[in-house]
């Protein structure tokens, strides 16, 4: 008997990694993830920002960064400033980097829905390279006599609709997150 559960996990394994690449893409208000792309190097290692420091969005247009060492705030803020993607500018009183989250024109909303329908894209990728993946392990099978015609048949429709239940997730959480860009 042919296992699908392999595929679907990794159907599944593609979502997640999905939702957490829209995840990183801005809707305008201030969240700690919007920083889960910036690197650090302190203490002569790179390291995501946030095990350098704590985030927080104490206002809907405001991301605050305490660094766990205060030596480390200079870095920190010149590796915000230095993510072009962001076009943030932070700022800093000694203790703590301020990153004011500006409010998103017309073209930005535009742009930044044109970044998730590429993530879109790749993920269908991923996703038809894992159904061809599943149809050639099963092809297999069945020219091995490990698998007979009819079991291939419905493997094969079983793909398809592991395929067609992908697809219609990821057009649902790319719509949600189309509507929450261009929502003012």
């Amino acid at each position: 008997m042919f296992d699908t559960d392999p595929y679907e996990q990794k159907m599944k394994d593609a979502l997640e990694h999905f939702e957490f690449e829209l995840s990183k893409i801005r809707t305008g208000r201030a969240h700690p993830n919007m920083l889960d792309s910036i690197k650090v190097v302190v203490y002569g290692t790179e390291m995501p920002l946030n095990q350098a420091s704590n985030i927080t969005a104490p206002e809907a247009q405001m991301l605050l960064v305490t660094p766990f060492d205060p030596s480390n705030i200079q870095v920190i803020a010149a590796a915000i400033r230095d993510n072009g993607n962001l076009g943030f500018n932070p700022s800093d009183d000694g203790r703590v980097v301020r990153v004011p989250v500006p409010s998103l024109t017309e073209e930005r909303r535009r742009d930044l829905a044109k970044q998730a329908s590429d993530s879109v894209e790749d993920v269908r990728i991923v996703s038809r390279n894992i159904r061809q993946d599943a149809l050639k392990d099963a092809k297999r099978k069945k020219d091995d006599k490990d698998m007979s015609e009819d079991d291939f048949k419905r493997v094969e429709k079983e793909i398809e609709k592991m395929m067609d239940d992908q697809q219609s997730k990821v057009d649902e959480i790319f719509r949600a997150k189309e509507a929450d860009i261009m929502t003012i």
